[in-house]
């Protein structure tokens, strides 16, 4: 073997900064934490980067292209607050939560329409949702979860048997023996006793609520802990006023007010009612819903309405009701630039509950107005240029990579159909 020389020396020196300086530009930059040690609103470059609760994301359309921590489950209220009646808390409400991104269609079913959220329904209760809205109407000799038009389910705007989802439902309720869930039915289903049926099947007529003893008004609701006492756990709301007659589900209507739905819901500075709806400042009933989405759900600029214009709105509309929303329903519930629809929901329930400005300061067991001292995370610097949120935003293996192409594709198809229905 030759001896080096001095020339051969300086040539490996060279030939070895080169390799370094090449690994320092293409290699991916470590951030200050990782491991499941980054916290809210700290650079992240993987899901794995952040702690508990949160996911790596970013949101591009709001010039936000660092990815940080970003919530992606709420703060059950009644884990901090619990006892008061069931109308004084705030509850996270999915908009057409069947309405699932790149969810398997079943067999001879081709979907072809817009979609709400991001996760499977058993996923959205898992994260903290407590309220669904489902569109149900007859189809194939059975009840189906559909998007339609003009009342009419379709092959092509058809999800799935109803009782699929409503078995994630019972399910969830079987393993969760303190929680209570709301469902909102869109109800296009003209089958005899189809209803009762439906959930009887599920497995969930053991949790109905009665209508019996819904506050008729405006009185309070029963406590939480009664309705988990009682196992009352599972309320049930139609928008077809003849089902509480004919077999014992509460016409929506009669028991909460409700603002506009779609793009009149989220213009700056108003809060419509809706048309069905009393007042919004109606005293002769308990519940208030607040609808938050726009009337065509765009995945990416869902991040962006969940930050400023979601609080705003939330504002506008406890001014025209002079009460605190009791649901507010979102599409693409886990998209935000950092805190989203959870950070809404805890400054909702706050001032409610314990008389503090968040969830996060109330004390269980203190006095009305007894907070403690909560710290504001701030974003951290951009030290990490690598990663962004591509994917789905779901804490389950079953997660779908996120496209925006068959939206694209969904909506070329789908406008020239609704003006041949419409």
């Amino acid at each position: 073997m030759l001896p080096c020389s001095p020339h051969h020396l300086r040539a490996l020196t060279t030939i070895g900064y080169l390799y370094l300086l090449l690994f320092s530009v293409f290699a991916p930059t470590s951030s200050a934490c990782s491991n499941g040690n980054c916290q809210l609103l700290e650079a992240c470059a993987a899901a794995t980067d952040c702690g508990p609760g949160l996911y790596c994301g970013n949101c591009p359309t709001a010039g936000k292209t660092q990815p940080v921590c970003t919530r992606g489950q709420a703060v059950v209220p009644t884990s901090i607050v619990n006892g008061l009646p069931f109308n004084k808390y705030t509850w996270l409400v999915t908009h057409n939560s069947f309405s699932i991104v790149d969810a398997p269609p079943l067999p001879g079913v081709q979907r072809l329409t817009f979609y709400n959220q991001e996760d499977t329904v058993t996923n959205q209760l898992r994260n903290g949702v407590r309220g669904l809205m489902l569109d149900m109407y007859d189809f194939e000799n059975d009840i189906w979860l559909c998007h339609s038009f003009r009342g009419q389910c379709y092959n092509f705007t058809a999800f799935q048997p109803a009782i699929n989802t409503l078995t994630e439902v019972e399910a969830f309720l079987s393993e969760n023996p303190t929680e209570i869930v709301t469902i909102i039915i869109e109800d296009y289903v003209h089958t005899s006793k189809g209803l009762t049926t439906l959930f009887t099947k599920a497995g969930l007529d053991k949790y109905w609520f009665p209508v019996s003893k819904m506050p008729r008004k405006g009185e309070d609701w029963p406590t939480v802990t009664e309705m988990v006492q009682d196992n009352h756990r599972l309320i049930v709301f139609t928008s077809d006023a003849s089902k509480e007659a004919q077999e014992g589900v509460a016409y929506q209507w009669k028991y909460m007010v409700e603002n506009e739905a779609g793009d009149p819901g989220v213009k700056p500075g108003s809060c419509p009612k809706r048309k069905e709806s009393k007042a919004l400042n109606s005293k002769s009933v308990s519940l208030f819903f607040q609808n938050y989405f726009p009337t065509y759900p765009v995945e990416t600029e869902a991040c962006k309405e969940h930050s400023t214009p979601l609080e705003a709105m939330v504002g506008t509309c406890f001014k025209a009701a002079g009460v605190m929303p009791n649901f507010l329903a979102v599409n693409y519930y886990m998209r935000s630039d950092g805190g989203g629809v959870f950070d809404a929901v805890d400054r909702m329930n706050g001032p409610t509950l314990c008389g503090c400005s968040t969830l996060a300061a109330c004390q269980a067991g203190a006095s009305f107005g007894s907070c403690k001292n909560v710290s504001v995370p701030t974003r951290s610097p951009a030290t990490n240029n690598a990663g962004s949120f591509t994917g789905s935003v779901q804490f389950a293996n079953s997660a779908p990579t996120l496209s925006s192409t068959n939206r694209v594709v969904a909506f070329l198809f789908y406008l020239p159909l609704m003006a041949f229905w419409l």
